[in-house]
């Protein structure tokens, strides 16, 4: 499997695993560490970032744009090599609103274009105004594709009822083995539809770091509780995982578990511990 194994729906290859940034550049004297693990992640060969305007308030962002501007001169990446992906506030979320929300974005970053752009939830604004400024951003050359985050399968077909809805490139949803229900009913429609499903916090809230069946189907492959979680989410063909790490550690291990094999034997004892789901769930947002 390579990381550019996914596509978006008009065929662009996308990263199967990324770099998640929420709670960065939230603490000023973490500021050093987060732009050295951002570039460390790029050395790597992390090629797909995840941020937005709400993470840190634009201070990851801004914090983000200083590890590329430093990248880029040490010749550690190429601006064209990278999928950078950022939100919208539901409150700027108006057809002027996004337009001057990623203007600002783009000076944080800075970069001349954002890859992927989505909408972070539901707001006040109609989406049909939403989807306008998406469309001037497109046409003005400041965004490849635009996207969504938080939506359920209502939303996503009311997006999809809307003249342009149809372009929508991802959808980002909370996924990991302690918060399945997208399984029932969002994960499959969106499969249909060939239209790849961003997970964010992949590895959960923490407890699955340390959660000891996990630890046991590790171990018998020399890898981590976290590292199989992450493994389990990213067996889906049509899911883009973006786990945030600063430690060289933890970057290289999220990087790994993209290649960790998990039996159907090892499956089937994780399903009848975080059982799949028989029926309709809200969806889940942390």
């Amino acid at each position: 499997m390579t990381l550019t194994d996914r596509r978006l729906p008009d065929g662009t290859a996308i990263p199967a695993i990324g770099l998640g940034t929420w709670r960065m550049g939230e603490r000023a004297q973490a500021r050093d560490a987060e732009v050295l693990a951002v570039r460390e992640a790029l050395r790597l060969g992390y090629r797909l970032i995840d941020t937005a305007e709400m993470y840190g308030e634009g201070g990851a962002e801004s914090m983000l744009g200083e590890a590329l501007r430093q990248a880029f001169s040490a010749g550690e990446a190429r601006r064209e090599s990278l999928t950078l992906v950022s939100k919208v506030y539901p409150h700027h979320a108006s057809t002027r609103g996004v337009v001057e929300a990623c203007e600002r974005s783009l000076r944080r970053l800075k970069v001349d274009q954002i890859d992927l752009y989505l909408l972070h939830w539901r707001g006040a604004f109609a989406l049909s105004d939403t989807l306008e400024g998406f469309a001037q951003l497109q046409r003005r050359g400041l965004i490849r594709h635009w996207g969504v985050s938080n939506f359920d399968v209502s939303d996503m077909e009311e997006l999809f009822a809307l003249p342009g809805g149809t372009e929508c490139a991802s959808n980002q949803v909370y996924y990991s083995l302690e918060a399945r229900d997208i399984e029932f009913d969002l994960l499959p429609w969106q499969q249909r539809r060939q239209m790849p499903l961003m997970a964010y916090s992949p590895i959960g809230q923490g407890a699955l770091g340390s959660h000891p069946a996990l630890q046991a189907i590790g171990q018998s492959l020399g890898a981590s509780a976290a590292q199989v979680a992450l493994a389990w989410v990213l067996r889906q063909p049509d899911v883009i995982a973006i786990p945030k790490a600063v430690r060289g550690e933890h970057l290289r291990d999220n990087l790994a578990a993209a290649q960790l094999p998990l039996s159907a034997s090892d499956l089937q004892h994780l399903d009848a511990l975080f059982n799949p789901p028989r029926g309709k769930q809200p969806l889940a947002m942390i």
